[in-house]
Protein backbone atom coordinates (compact mmCIF):
# COMPACT_ATOMS: atom_id res chain seq x y z
CA UNK A 1 0.00 0.00 0.00
CA UNK A 2 1.33 3.43 -0.96
CA UNK A 3 2.04 5.67 2.08
CA UNK A 4 -0.43 8.58 2.27
CA UNK A 5 2.24 11.25 1.83
CA UNK A 6 4.43 9.48 -0.72
CA UNK A 7 5.98 11.92 -3.17
CA UNK A 8 5.19 14.98 -1.05
CA UNK A 9 7.87 17.51 -0.15
CA UNK A 10 7.28 19.52 2.98
CA UNK A 11 8.70 22.49 4.87
CA UNK A 12 8.01 22.34 8.62
CA UNK A 13 9.00 25.45 10.57
CA UNK A 14 10.12 25.18 14.18
CA UNK A 15 10.90 21.50 13.77
CA UNK A 16 13.79 21.05 16.20
CA UNK A 17 11.43 20.13 19.05
CA UNK A 18 7.81 19.83 20.14
CA UNK A 19 5.04 19.73 17.54
CA UNK A 20 7.37 20.54 14.66
CA UNK A 21 9.70 17.64 15.42
CA UNK A 22 6.78 15.28 15.94
CA UNK A 23 5.40 16.40 12.58
CA UNK A 24 8.74 15.79 10.86
CA UNK A 25 8.75 12.23 12.20
CA UNK A 26 5.13 11.56 11.18
CA UNK A 27 5.49 13.05 7.71
CA UNK A 28 8.61 11.01 6.95
CA UNK A 29 6.99 7.85 8.34
CA UNK A 30 4.09 8.44 5.94
CA UNK A 31 6.36 8.75 2.92
CA UNK A 32 7.09 12.48 2.63
CA UNK A 33 10.43 14.20 2.29
CA UNK A 34 10.89 16.99 4.81
CA UNK A 35 12.89 20.19 5.10
CA UNK A 36 13.33 21.04 8.78
CA UNK A 37 13.82 24.51 10.22
CA UNK A 38 15.24 25.83 13.47
CA UNK A 39 16.30 29.14 14.94
CA UNK A 40 18.61 28.82 17.95
CA UNK A 41 18.40 25.03 18.32
CA UNK A 42 19.99 24.12 15.00
CA UNK A 43 22.28 21.49 16.51
CA UNK A 44 19.27 19.73 18.05
CA UNK A 45 17.44 19.84 14.73
CA UNK A 46 20.41 18.32 12.89
CA UNK A 47 20.71 15.57 15.47
CA UNK A 48 16.99 14.84 15.14
CA UNK A 49 17.28 14.88 11.35
CA UNK A 50 20.05 12.30 11.50
CA UNK A 51 17.88 10.13 13.72
CA UNK A 52 14.86 10.44 11.42
CA UNK A 53 16.95 9.42 8.43
CA UNK A 54 17.00 9.90 4.70
CA UNK A 55 13.48 11.33 4.54
CA UNK A 56 14.92 14.65 5.75
CA UNK A 57 16.23 16.73 2.86
CA UNK A 58 18.04 19.17 5.13
CA UNK A 59 17.90 21.56 8.07
CA UNK A 60 17.74 25.33 7.57
CA UNK A 61 18.66 27.89 10.23
CA UNK A 62 16.51 31.01 10.06
CA UNK A 63 15.62 33.65 12.65
CA UNK A 64 11.98 34.46 11.91
CA UNK A 65 12.11 37.50 14.18
CA UNK A 66 14.00 39.23 11.38
CA UNK A 67 11.97 40.93 8.63
CA UNK A 68 12.09 39.01 5.37
CA UNK A 69 13.35 35.80 6.97
CA UNK A 70 10.18 33.90 6.07
CA UNK A 71 10.53 34.69 2.37
CA UNK A 72 14.17 33.62 2.39
CA UNK A 73 13.34 30.44 4.32
CA UNK A 74 10.77 29.32 1.76
CA UNK A 75 13.15 29.99 -1.13
CA UNK A 76 15.96 28.01 0.49
CA UNK A 77 13.65 25.15 1.45
CA UNK A 78 12.19 25.03 -2.05
CA UNK A 79 15.70 24.83 -3.51
CA UNK A 80 16.53 21.90 -1.19
CA UNK A 81 13.35 20.22 -2.43
CA UNK A 82 14.36 20.66 -6.05
CA UNK A 83 11.74 23.33 -6.64
CA UNK A 84 9.00 20.89 -5.70
CA UNK A 85 7.78 21.89 -2.24
CA UNK A 86 4.03 21.31 -2.13
CA UNK A 87 3.22 21.45 1.60
CA UNK A 88 4.13 23.99 4.28
CA UNK A 89 3.46 23.52 7.98
CA UNK A 90 3.83 26.89 9.72
CA UNK A 91 4.49 25.73 13.26
CA UNK A 92 7.17 28.10 14.59
CA UNK A 93 5.92 30.62 17.12
CA UNK A 94 6.64 32.35 20.41
CA UNK A 95 4.57 32.85 23.56
CA UNK A 96 5.96 36.13 24.82
CA UNK A 97 4.32 38.28 27.46
CA UNK A 98 3.03 41.71 26.45
CA UNK A 99 2.14 43.07 29.86
CA UNK A 100 -0.37 45.90 29.71
CA UNK A 101 1.30 47.68 32.64
CA UNK A 102 4.76 47.57 31.07
CA UNK A 103 6.34 50.83 30.00
CA UNK A 104 5.72 51.97 26.45
CA UNK A 105 9.04 50.75 25.08
CA UNK A 106 8.63 47.22 26.47
CA UNK A 107 4.99 47.06 25.35
CA UNK A 108 5.80 48.06 21.78
CA UNK A 109 8.85 45.80 21.64
CA UNK A 110 6.85 42.77 22.80
CA UNK A 111 4.07 43.40 20.28
CA UNK A 112 6.56 43.92 17.46
CA UNK A 113 8.43 40.69 18.23
CA UNK A 114 5.32 38.55 18.64
CA UNK A 115 3.69 39.87 15.49
CA UNK A 116 6.89 39.45 13.48
CA UNK A 117 7.37 35.78 14.43
CA UNK A 118 3.79 34.61 14.80
CA UNK A 119 2.15 36.57 11.99
CA UNK A 120 4.42 38.45 9.58
CA UNK A 121 6.85 35.57 9.05
CA UNK A 122 3.90 33.22 8.57
CA UNK A 123 2.36 35.65 6.07
CA UNK A 124 5.65 35.92 4.17
CA UNK A 125 6.01 32.14 3.98
CA UNK A 126 2.39 31.77 2.88
CA UNK A 127 2.82 34.45 0.24
CA UNK A 128 5.88 32.74 -1.22
CA UNK A 129 4.23 29.32 -1.02
CA UNK A 130 0.99 30.43 -2.67
CA UNK A 131 2.89 32.01 -5.55
CA UNK A 132 4.79 28.77 -6.09
CA UNK A 133 1.77 26.52 -5.61
CA UNK A 134 -0.34 28.46 -8.12
CA UNK A 135 2.37 28.04 -10.75
CA UNK A 136 2.64 24.31 -10.00
CA UNK A 137 -1.06 23.54 -9.94
CA UNK A 138 -1.62 23.35 -6.19
CA UNK A 139 -0.26 22.75 -2.71
CA UNK A 140 -1.25 22.80 0.94
CA UNK A 141 -0.72 25.22 3.82
CA UNK A 142 -1.22 24.13 7.42
CA UNK A 143 -0.94 26.98 9.92
CA UNK A 144 -0.71 26.33 13.65
CA UNK A 145 -2.84 28.96 15.39
CA UNK A 146 -4.31 28.64 18.90
CA UNK A 147 -7.60 28.56 20.75
CA UNK A 148 -6.44 31.98 21.99
CA UNK A 149 -7.19 33.28 18.50
CA UNK A 150 -10.87 32.59 19.20
CA UNK A 151 -11.36 32.96 22.94
CA UNK A 152 -8.50 35.32 23.81
CA UNK A 153 -5.77 34.73 26.41
CA UNK A 154 -4.78 36.16 29.77
CA UNK A 155 -4.08 39.85 30.13
CA UNK A 156 -0.33 39.43 29.75
CA UNK A 157 -0.58 37.74 26.35
CA UNK A 158 -2.79 40.02 24.27
CA UNK A 159 -0.21 40.19 21.48
CA UNK A 160 -0.07 36.40 21.28
CA UNK A 161 -3.86 36.10 21.05
CA UNK A 162 -4.03 38.85 18.44
CA UNK A 163 -1.31 37.21 16.33
CA UNK A 164 -3.10 33.86 16.34
CA UNK A 165 -6.46 35.45 15.50
CA UNK A 166 -4.78 37.07 12.52
CA UNK A 167 -3.31 33.73 11.42
CA UNK A 168 -6.83 32.29 11.40
CA UNK A 169 -8.08 35.14 9.21
CA UNK A 170 -5.08 34.81 6.90
CA UNK A 171 -5.69 31.08 6.47
CA UNK A 172 -9.37 31.52 5.65
CA UNK A 173 -8.59 34.28 3.17
CA UNK A 174 -6.00 32.20 1.31
CA UNK A 175 -8.38 29.23 1.18
CA UNK A 176 -11.13 31.38 -0.30
CA UNK A 177 -8.91 33.27 -2.72
CA UNK A 178 -6.78 30.45 -4.11
CA UNK A 179 -8.88 27.32 -3.87
CA UNK A 180 -9.60 27.69 -7.58
CA UNK A 181 -5.85 27.33 -8.17
CA UNK A 182 -5.56 24.12 -6.20
CA UNK A 183 -4.21 25.76 -3.05
CA UNK A 184 -5.62 24.28 0.17
CA UNK A 185 -5.23 26.09 3.49
CA UNK A 186 -6.04 24.80 6.96
CA UNK A 187 -5.53 26.04 10.50
CA UNK A 188 -5.18 24.16 13.77
CA UNK A 189 -6.16 25.73 17.08
CA UNK A 190 -4.58 23.78 19.94
CA UNK A 191 -4.99 24.59 23.59
CA UNK A 192 -2.16 23.60 25.90
CA UNK A 193 0.20 21.07 24.31
CA UNK A 194 2.49 18.95 26.46
CA UNK A 195 5.71 20.63 25.33
CA UNK A 196 8.17 23.10 26.84
CA UNK A 197 5.81 25.97 25.96
CA UNK A 198 3.33 24.59 28.52
CA UNK A 199 3.54 25.54 32.22
CA UNK A 200 6.55 23.85 33.81
CA UNK A 201 5.73 24.25 37.50
CA UNK A 202 3.33 22.04 39.43
CA UNK A 203 0.79 24.78 40.13
CA UNK A 204 0.72 25.92 36.51
CA UNK A 205 0.36 22.37 35.23
CA UNK A 206 -2.46 21.65 37.64
CA UNK A 207 -4.31 24.83 36.61
CA UNK A 208 -3.90 24.01 32.93
CA UNK A 209 -5.19 20.47 33.34
CA UNK A 210 -8.14 21.53 35.50
CA UNK A 211 -9.69 23.49 32.61
CA UNK A 212 -9.40 20.54 30.19
CA UNK A 213 -12.39 18.15 30.43
CA UNK A 214 -10.42 15.09 29.30
CA UNK A 215 -7.91 15.81 32.06
CA UNK A 216 -4.72 16.14 30.05
CA UNK A 217 -2.99 18.36 27.54
CA UNK A 218 -2.81 17.42 23.88
CA UNK A 219 0.35 15.62 22.88
CA UNK A 220 2.66 16.89 20.16
CA UNK A 221 2.00 13.63 18.32
CA UNK A 222 -1.76 14.30 18.21
CA UNK A 223 -1.23 17.69 16.60
CA UNK A 224 1.31 16.22 14.19
CA UNK A 225 -1.11 13.47 13.18
CA UNK A 226 -3.77 16.03 12.30
CA UNK A 227 -1.23 17.99 10.23
CA UNK A 228 -0.39 14.82 8.30
CA UNK A 229 -4.04 13.98 7.70
CA UNK A 230 -4.81 17.43 6.33
CA UNK A 231 -1.67 17.35 4.17
CA UNK A 232 -2.72 14.02 2.66
CA UNK A 233 -5.55 15.63 0.70
CA UNK A 234 -7.99 13.07 2.07
CA UNK A 235 -10.53 15.82 2.79
CA UNK A 236 -9.77 18.72 0.46
CA UNK A 237 -13.25 20.14 1.02
CA UNK A 238 -12.18 21.05 4.55
CA UNK A 239 -9.97 23.82 3.13
CA UNK A 240 -10.48 27.03 5.07
CA UNK A 241 -11.42 25.13 8.20
CA UNK A 242 -9.82 25.33 11.63
CA UNK A 243 -9.49 22.14 13.67
CA UNK A 244 -9.70 22.58 17.45
CA UNK A 245 -7.34 20.35 19.46
CA UNK A 246 -7.94 21.31 23.08
CA UNK A 247 -9.64 18.48 24.92
CA UNK A 248 -12.96 20.40 24.84
CA UNK A 249 -11.51 23.22 26.95
CA UNK A 250 -12.91 25.64 24.39
CA UNK A 251 -15.86 24.44 22.32
CA UNK A 252 -17.16 26.66 19.52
Amino acid sequence: MTPPLAGKRVLITGSSKGVGLAAARVFVAQGAQVVMHANTTVASARAAAADIGEGVLGVIAADLSQPGAGTRLFAEADALAGGQLDIVVNNAGIYLASEIHADDADWHAAWAQVLQVNLLAVADICRAAVSAFVRRGGGSLINIASRAGFRGDDGDHSAYAASKGAVLALTKTLARAYGKDGVLAYALAPGWIDTRMAPQNAAGLAAARTEIPIGRMASAEEVAAMCAFLASGACASATGACVDINGASYVR
